[in-house]
């Protein structure tokens, strides 16, 4: 089967090449009974995946059960996963059969598979390695013949750094991995999903179809979709119910889409697979802070030359100059010549905010002394110091969404 024809048989709407070679991965691998991890963020449709993978296997006559690992307690997850037996713990009246039990022969998705404890890690490890399991409350050992396909919108290797993921297990789950792309790096599909899911609500609720009109179409691609599919398909759903017009103009479109001003894409940096907009964002408001703090030193400069600075203080105030022009990363200030008195003191390079592209740091020969990853955690660290740690007046200050903010706390460990 080819991914076209997947796409027809599974439901698939989209023509992506990100989204085709993760369908081609899946389809390649199916026939096989290795284990399987699939990446993405929440809302991406990480659920189709193993679905394909086990109809187009040998086990599709066997059973497929799907697990949310983040759904089930700690203190019952052993038990639905492995089973127990009668007597167990408190509350266990009879013997129970886990899902790996029940799944024999078949498959078995774990999606959410980072929030699964680390005495759960351990249990499926085995399981990956030799086949076997005990239950809960049981020393004899069982043997289950299961493909385990896993999935998780967390970064793995971090959790793994943090302590939270074993890294022998990771490296086990991620014999082949599947990643799937986020909806805003899927434009071209963004259209056909909403026509997809406007026609299918219609349908289902007796209803016209919602069109966009020319001007909201725009609105529709530029917008981030931070939920992805998932959110498409709830604004759709929403407008398909709740909607006056059967068709949508820019402004109406706007009113059902959350944040919109801060979570739409720049046409300049859309189509960036390097780093997010959010990311760029940042580094240009930390360009901006240092040319306002290099005019506050301009102005400190000049109030001393009208009171009367001798010549001979005319070096301490360049190499004032040349320390900033350092400590900065040369992205701001150039100097000429040393500042004597009553002499014009040189203006910083100006970057016009109406062109955040266009940055004109005029330098031969620019040094970065500070990468972005270390300018976004100082003024994050900054913000939150400022705002006495309230994330939502700190990502207010910084111009990025409350979501984006504590994913770079989370990201960066602050």
């Amino acid at each position: 089967m080819n991914v076209q024809e997947a796409k027809q048989r599974f439901g698939i709407i989209g023509n992506s090449p990100m989204l085709d070679r993760a369908l081609n991965n899946a389809i390649q691998v199916s026939p096989t009974d290795i284990s399987v991890l699939i990446s993405g963020e929440s809302g991406t449709g990480k659920e189709i995946i193993p679905r394909i993978i086990h109809q187009l296997s040998h086990r599709k006559h066997k059973s497929y059960i799907a697990v949310n690992c983040g759904a089930i307690p700690e203190g019952t997850i052993d038990s639905e996963l492995f089973g127990h037996e009668k007597g167990s713990f408190t509350g266990a009246t009879a013997a129970r059969k886990g899902y790996f039990e029940e799944a024999d022969g078949g498959t078995i998705f774990l999606d959410e598979v980072a929030e699964l404890p680390l005495s759960t890690q351990v249990r499926l490890l085995r399981v990956l390695e030799t086949g076997e399991f005990m239950k809960v409350g049981s020393s004899k050992v069982q043997k289950t013949d299961v493909r385990i396909v896993a999935a998780s919108n967390i970064n793995l290797i971090q959790s793994i750094g943090d302590g939270k993921f074993r890294e022998d297990l990771f490296y086990r789950l991620n014999t082949v991995l599947v990643d799937l792309p986020p909806l805003r790096k899927r434009e071209a599909d963004i259209h056909l999903l909403f026509r997809k899911f406007a026609a299918d609500f219609g349908q289902k609720y007796h209803m016209p179809t919602v069109r966009l009109e020319d001007d909201a179409i725009p609105v529709l691609l530029n917008y981030q979709w931070p939920g992805n599919i998932r959110q498409l398909r709830n604004v759709v759903e929403q407008l398909s119910v709740v909607g006056k017009s059967r068709l949508l103009d820019a402004i109406t479109l706007r009113e059902y889409l959350p944040d919109y001003q801060t979570m739409q894409r720049s046409p300049a940096l859309r189509g960036s697979e390097d780093q997010s907009y959010s990311e760029r964002e940042i580094l240009y408001k930390v360009l901006f802070d240092m040319r306002k703090d290099i005019s506050e030193l301009k102005k400190l400069t000049l109030d001393m030359i009208q009171h009367g600075i001798q010549d001979h203080h005319a070096p301490t105030i360049q190499k004032m100059y040349q320390e900033v022009k350092e400590e900065e990363g040369n992205s701001i200030l150039q100097l000429e010549s040393p500042i004597r008195k009553n002499e014009e003191v040189p203006e910083p390079a100006y970057i016009p905010e109406s062109n955040y592209q266009m940055v004109d740091v005029q330098e031969k020969e620019p040094i970065e002394s500070l990468s972005l990853q270390e300018m976004e955690i100082q003024l994050i660290k900054r913000a939150l110091e400022k705002h006495q740690g309230k994330r939502k007046e700190a990502a207010k200050e910084l111009d990025i969404s409350e979501r984006t903010l504590y994913r770079k706390i989370k990201q960066y460990d602050l």
